[in-house]
């Protein structure tokens, strides 16, 4: 599979990648040996003798591995440009074949602990979404040319990513200025807040945002009022929620 080169990057980065798993019919559990057989779940290994690691492999390419981990981290190298390069003429680059047997191995042990850690599924999803809810968020703000970049000038493609993410974290911030000058609003006007409400409300705010129409800019030159980011709520059983749900949290 193309993706085990990515997992096997990202460990050797020091990265847990851990993504949503939604079809688990593709999914193909690998053996650390031949002869290797599991009681109660053997099953999710298919056929016994095959889907087997190659750890000689491996361990014949570890220097490589990790000399190329180095590269991508020091930034010699791009991740992106770095797996196509191994990609090409794979099936004779050793180097790419043991970053895919070292993916295999990663993938496997992630995908255990994915279906034995009901709290990890939980997180995973939660952060799944937010990711995905950013990206429509971000895909919503650059809207021009149906959110395409024509340009084929890397340089030019890079800026367009960069000025969209810049405009939508702004987006954002006004929408978290609006959402915390309102709670203050309630406060004041005797209102109890529940932290647990604020948390199920997202800055991914658009209805009240004309994306069409003019535009001014006279206020760009208007000094804004200190940011105040202290709410009057007690976000603490919030957190000791996350902490828990982590098993950060220390016993009784």
């Amino acid at each position: 599979m193309k993706s085990q080169p990515v997992f096997a990057l990202a460990h050797l980065l020091g990265f847990d990648l851990m993504p949503r798993i939604r079809n688990w019919k593709g999914m193909t559990f690998y053996r650390p040996s031949k002869t290797t057989e599991y009681v109660h779940i053997n099953a999710l290994f298919g056929e016994a003798g095959k889907n087997a690691i190659d750890f000689d492999l491996i361990e014949s390419q570890f220097r490589h591995l990790m000399r190329v981990a180095v590269s991508v981290r020091e930034g010699a190298i791009s991740s992106s440009t770095l797996l196509k390069r191994l990609r090409s003429g794979s099936k004779k680059n050793a180097t790419y074949a043991a970053f895919r047997e070292v993916g295999h191995v990663i993938r496997t042990v992630q995908l255990l602990r994915y279906l034995t850690d009901a709290p990890l599924r939980r997180r995973v999803t939660a952060a799944t979404n937010k990711v995905e809810t950013f990206n429509q968020f971000s895909q919503w703000i650059g809207f021009g040319n149906r959110g395409v970049i024509a340009d084929n000038d890397p340089v030019e493609q890079e800026k367009a990513m960069k000025f969209n993410a810049l405009l939508t974290n702004a987006v954002i911030f006004h929408n978290a200025l609006d959402i915390a000058e309102i709670v203050r609003q309630l406060l004041e006007e005797g209102w109890t807040i529940d932290p647990e409400d604020l948390a199920h409300i997202s800055p991914y705010l658009t209805k009240h945002i004309n994306r069409f129409g003019e535009y001014s800019t006279h206020e760009l030159g208007i000094q804004p009022e200190a940011y105040d980011p202290k709410l009057d709520v007690d976000f603490t059983p919030l957190r000791e929620q996350d902490l828990t749900a982590a098993g950060l949290g220390t016993a009784a």
